[in-house]
Parts: structure tokens; C-alpha cells; sequence
């Protein structure tokens, strides 16, 4: 263990693996008929120990397998990533946080009951949409009725913490009920939902559709009139909309992310894993291939390393305070009254020294962080 190295407290892991690329998919993924599980497993280790010489474990408070689809591990896939990673030096603290990201069509009562066996306590679900056709056009993998019967199996197996991931300002030709899509999710109760507003990545199938001319994006009003009806409708259920797309019964909030959100040193593995350690940010090698060769040879799989200037740093943090519930405290005259401005607009609030953007305020976010001077 090196002197004065960061205490690694969360750890991310990608695995990278689909059944098939959804169309506006640009993250890191293999798409494998069969998943080489031990192989992946096997990589995993070799650059945990890579990594490890040079870090400081204390008791991991969060573990987050994400992706790509984890849930294509297999249930014991994931049992056996967990269980040599906590053996080789992951030593996970009491209650602490463990999460996969899994596919409706892979949960099973076998497999929630697996993953709970190795200590896996949250489940975030892909769900995207409750209408059929809307999913076939996302080249999603699971049907409707399969959302629904994959939450209830994880449910019933016993996991207590269960998040939905919604996707809002589809194209308007598709013809899916924003409504609706909230209705079905909050009749299921989940614990935790993510609302995300569907964007246009040049290199993915919608992104090829669109500059072709075959689709075409929703307008910038529908996608906020969507985004401000989730706020309505999940605040009137319950759920505290803490994040820009987070919203959280009480007592639900996903410990990991928030810890990215409050710039906690994290330790990411697998292709295209980024890790901070407080002061500089490095990512791997994306592609699968290319990570594990570099593993193969003993090679650190590091792509890139940027180190945080004083001034990128403190625009970091305005950003994050900003995406959050917490809000900032602005010490700077010129921030103050643009603070003043942004409550008489509606899209903040302000509490003692603390400017809290609204969900008016979060469509603005990044427009507003813009404006903001270093402080």
C-alpha cells in the first residue's frame, strides 16, 4: 500500500455483455451469444491485483455491477464475480450497498434468490417502457409483461430494494403513453426510479436513423413537459426527486451514484471503467478485446488520466452540487444575484445560504452551471 493513497470505499464494476446493442446504446458493451464467464471473472482479478498494490481498502461501504447487463453473468456468474472479489481484498462493510443491473427477461426467482445469496441486496431493472412496441424499437430484449413478472419474481425471492430505469421523450411517431409507462411502474411499487430523456449518439443505430432522415427526435418542449409530469406524478407518489434523474422513496437513495455525486474516491474496473481519487479521474481501455489483452500481458488496462486543475475542480463541484437536492452555497457576489435571479425565474429555491435548483431548474442545468463563475 502506498503512502498517502486514496481510501477506496466504492467500487464499480462493468461488465460489458448484451444480448443485442438497444438503438441508442453508445456504452461500452459485447454483444455474445455466449458469455465467457470465467474468462471475464479471471480478467476481473488480474486487474483488481494490479490495482490494489497501490490502494487502501477500507470497509467497502457500495459494490455496483453495471454494464452492459450483468444479469447475463448468469446466476452463477454473479455469484462466483462477487465471491472472489470479496476474497481477493473487496471486504464489504457491514450493510453495505451491492447492486446489479439485470434485464427483465433474466430475473427468475432461481436467479434473485442466487444473487441474494452472495450478498446482493438492490436490483436496478431496465425497463425503458411498458409498451411492446416502443420496446421493439429501443431493440430491447424483453417484453411488457416480462418487465412486470421480472420485477414481481425479484420480489417475491425477497429483494427489498428494487429501481426502474424509464426512458422519456421517445419519438412522437411511436405512439407510447408517457403517462402510462408511470402509471404501470408506480403500480408496481418500485423503491427507487431513474427517468432519463432519450438522447442521439452519432455512432448508434438512432443516431444513423436520424441523420438519414428516418427519425426524428421529440421536440425540446415535449421531452420537458414529459420530464415535468414525472416530477408531478412520482413526487405525488412518494418519491423524492434528489437527483436531476433520481427519485428515491425515503431512506431508498442509491448510495453508490450519490457517492460519485458528492466526489467520493471510487474505484471502477472492467472495459471503459472510470475510478477518482479525489484529485484526478482515469478510464480504461473500452473495448473488451482491448482491456483483456492488456490484462493478458500484466499491463495496467489505463486508456487515459486527467489530472483536476484547482479551477476544473471547483466548476466539478458547483455542477454536481447543482444535479443534486444538496444545492450550492455561493460565496461569490456575482453567483448571489444570479442565485436571486434563478428563484424569481422558478428554477431554484433558497434555504439559509443554499440555492436549490427545481425541476424548472434541471432542465437548465447545464445552461445554468455555464453562467456560474469560479468561485
Amino acid at each position: 500500500m502506498s503512502r498517502g493513497a486514496p481510501e477506496y470505499q466504492h467500487v464499480y464494476v462493468h461488465v460489458p455483455f448484451c444480448s443485442r446493442r438497444c438503438s441508442y446504446c453508445d456504452f461500452s458493451i459485447a454483444v455474445r451469444r455466449d458469455v465467457p464467464v470465467e474468462a471475464y471473472v479471471k480478467s476481473i482479478l488480474v486487474e483488481f491485483d494490479i490495482r490494489h498494490s497501490g490502494a487502501d481498502f477500507g470497509d467497502v461501504k457500495t459494490l455496483y455491477l453495471g454494464g452492459g447487463t450483468p444479469s447475463k453473468l448468469g446466476p452463477a456468474g454473479v455469484v462466483n464475480l462477487i465471491g472472489r472479489l470479496t476474497s481477493d481484498g473487496v471486504a464489504l462493510a457491514t450493510g453495505a450497498e451491492v447492486t446489479i443491473e439485470a434485464n427483465p427477461e433474466d430475473i427468475t426467482q432461481e436467479a434473485a434468490t442466487a444473487w441474494l445469496s452472495a450478498g446482493v441486496n438492490r436490483l436496478s431493472v431496465g425497463i425503458q417502457s411498458f409498451d411492446d412496441e416502443a420496446l421493439a424499437w429501443m431493440h430491447r430484449t424483453h417484453t411488457a409483461d416480462q418487465a412486470s413478472g421480472g420485477f414481481r419474481a425479484a420480489r417475491q425471492a425477497g429483494f427489498g430494494d428494487i429501481s426502474l430505469d424509464l426512458i422519456y421523450a421517445l419519438p412522437a411517431r411511436l405512439g407510447r403513453v408517457w403517462e402510462a409507462d408511470l402509471d404501470r411502474a408506480i403500480e408496481l411499487e418500485p423503491d427507487h426510479m431513474s427517468v432519463y430523456g432519450l438522447t442521439v449518439e452519432p455512432r448508434t443505430p438512432l443516431g444513423k436513423w436520424t441523420a438519414r432522415g428516418a427519425e426524428f427526435r421529440q421536440t425540446d418542449d415535449k421531452a420537458a413537459e414529459e420530464f415535468l409530469h414525472a416530477d408531478r406524478v412520482l413526487r405525488a407518489a412518494g418519491f423524492d426527486h434528489y437527483e436531476v434523474s433520481s427519485y428515491a422513496r425515503p431512506g431508498k437513495r442509491s448510495r453508490h451514484n450519490s457517492a460519485y455525486w458528492n466526489r467520493v474516491p471510487y474505484m471502477g474496473l472492467g472495459p471503459s471503467a472510470h475510478s477518482f481519487d479525489g484529485a484526478s479521474r482515469r478510464w480504461n481501455v473500452s473495448a473488451l478485446t482491448g482491456w483483456e489483452a492488456a490484462l493478458a500481458h500484466g499491463d495496467d488496462p489505463v486508456d487515459g488520466t486527467e489530472y483536476l486543475t484547482p479551477e476544473q475542480h471547483a466548476a466539478e463541484t458547483t455542477y454536481l452540487e447543482l444535479r443534486t437536492d444538496g444545492g450550492a452555497a455561493f460565496k461569490a457576489a456575482a453567483n448571489a444575484a444570479r442565485a436571486v435571479r434563478w428563484v424569481d425565474e422558478g428554477w431554484a429555491t433558497a434555504d439559509g445560504s443554499r440555492t436549490r435548483l427545481t425541476a424548472e431548474g434541471w432542465l437548465r442545468l447545464d445552461a445554468l452551471v455555464a453562467s456560474v463563475d469560479p468561485e
